[in-house]
């Protein structure tokens, strides 16, 4: 038993993407692995985010092409049992079960750490040798002065509600806060978001500009350099006034302004784990924690909070402590904004001041695009002055996968020219991509010097040809 006289080799504290995959690492290493999960192994992925939100998003893409044949818009709960089948399909892969199946030993309950080397859940002792700590984090409910708690939802909230909202006030402009936003707008709420700055602010401007008249064209009234000064209950539901004295009159109203590490009670003081200000573990590169025997991954952690990173870094901290090794985390990560249109980024996203090159490609220059009539989007690449690709955007539909190739491009250094001399598949939305490295090398070539270097090599081809096959000249 985990829960005795043995010694885990790697404790794993939290079962969402980055416990399990953590946990599953190591035990394919042939470590002895204890995974501990409060609440239900999947994580916020499976239960209150990728799934469900994707899963809406399509269902609000479905209700468009609905209502314009039929004019009529889908049964919110039809939408959610929509939701909870994809849920349910996806969740024996993340269950105890498969876990206990990939070696892995599951129990439920509350981990507090007493010292190093000893947990104790629900009053039982644990071992270990190494722990994983990927409790993950949660979004912020709170920071609305009298704004009451029965209206107010938030990204793990929103799918418990069985009415559609009439009216959606959502506070943040960020991914979740846009993506959930036009879904609902699509299936029929009235939506308004308020943002502290503007709409995707971490994106290329250009990129925001796209999904701002996108949300617009779908209904939303998107309130940008806008703050919540407070709340107050009406008879027709809750207002909220603005610092600008304007008001928003809501039904329900969605927090979407950040999320908040799950590092309370964990008793990592007693271990030699350090937090930052903003309570996440500190981790270094390799994802060790401030003890050397104490490792931590995904939102628990100061780094991007993507389900795809949380797994990766599992990876890598797993393969550290259990092995030895000295493996690193890359600081190549990819983004995905699921809206319409995607917005998909990955390194450098601006020129960054004139010190590197941007290409650009608006898509009415894809044939995919113009045959799918959706030209609206461009894809960006920036190269430094030698043609290494740093960075990128795509905007368009399944931008994400496209990013795929920019993204493994930059991990392994590779050139515009790289690219531009890959055969693609056409025709297809990735010709964005090849697209742009093809007008990077094109304005290489047309340097005065390589145009110089060709004009002299043509002319060296021409007299070898004429010399080495004399007939040729009397044609």
């Amino acid at each position: 038993m985990a829960v005795g006289n043995r010694i885990i080799d790697l404790l794993v504290v939290g079962g969402g993407t980055a416990g399990i995959v953590g946990a599953k690492t190591a035990a394919g290493f042939g470590a002895r692995i204890l995974l501990v999960e409060q609440a239900r192994t999947g994580g916020d992925c499976l239960w209150t985010g990728c799934v469900p939100s994707k899963t809406l998003l399509s269902a609000a893409d479905h209700a468009i092409t609905a209502r314009a044949l039929t004019g009529q818009r889908p049964e919110f709960a039809a939408v959610r049992k929509r939701i909870f089948a994809a849920i349910n399909t996806i969740e024996p892969v993340d269950s105890p079960a498969a876990l206990e199946a990939a070696g892995v030993e599951v129990i439920g309950g509350t981990l507090t750490f007493r010292s190093p080397g000893v947990a104790e859940v629900e009053g039982r002792t644990i071992r270990f040798r190494q722990a994983l700590i990927a409790t993950g984090g949660a979004p912020v409910s709170s920071g609305v002065p009298g704004l009451d708690p029965g209206v107010t939802v938030t990204s793990d909230t929103i799918w418990e509600l069985e009415a559609l909202p009439g009216r959606l006030a959502i506070v943040g402009g960020g991914p979740i806060a846009c993506e959930l936003g036009q879904a609902f707008a699509r299936l029929g709420s009235e939506v308004t978001m308020i943002v502290r700055s503007r709409i995707l602010p971490k994106e290329d401007p250009d990129a925001a500009d796209l999904v701002r008249e996108s949300l617009a064209s779908d209904g939303v009234r998107i309130l940008e350099n806008s703050t919540v000064e407070n709340a107050v209950t009406t008879d027709a539901g809750s207002r909220l006034r603005l610092r600008d004295g304007a008001a928003v009159d809501t039904d329900t109203v969605l927090l979407a302004t950040g999320r908040t590490p799950r590092t309370a009670g964990l008793g990592l003081e007693r271990i030699g784990v350090s937090l930052d200000k903003d309570g996440q573990v500190i981790t270094d590169t390799r994802m060790m924690t401030s003890n050397p025997l104490i490792w931590a991954a995904g939102d628990v952690t100061a780094n991007p909070r993507f389900t795809h990173l949380a797994g990766v870094h599992a990876s890598v901290a797993a393969s550290n402590a259990v092995l030895g090794l000295n493996r690193k985390i890359s600081a190549t990560v990819p983004r995905v904004t699921f809206t319409s249109p995607e917005v998909a980024a990955v390194g450098l996203t601006t020129a960054d001041g004139g010190r590197h090159q941007a290409r650009t490609v608006r898509h009415h220059h894809v044939d995919r695009a113009v045959t799918e009539d959706s030209t609206d989007g461009f894809t960006r690449l920036i190269v430094d002055r030698r043609g290494k690709i740093l960075g990128g955007t795509i905007v368009g539909p399944r931008a994400g996968e496209s990013l795929a190739e920019l993204t493994l491009a930059i991990q392994k250094g590779m050139t515009t020219s790289d690219i531009a001399g890959t055969t693609h598949p056409y025709p297809t939305f990735s010709d964005g991509v090849w697209n742009a490295a093809v007008a990077d090398v094109g304005e290489r070539l047309a340097s005065p010097l390589i145009r110089r270097a060709m004009a002299a090599l043509v002319w060296f081809r021409r007299r070898w040809l004429d010399r080495s096959v004399p007939h040729r000249r009397d044609r």
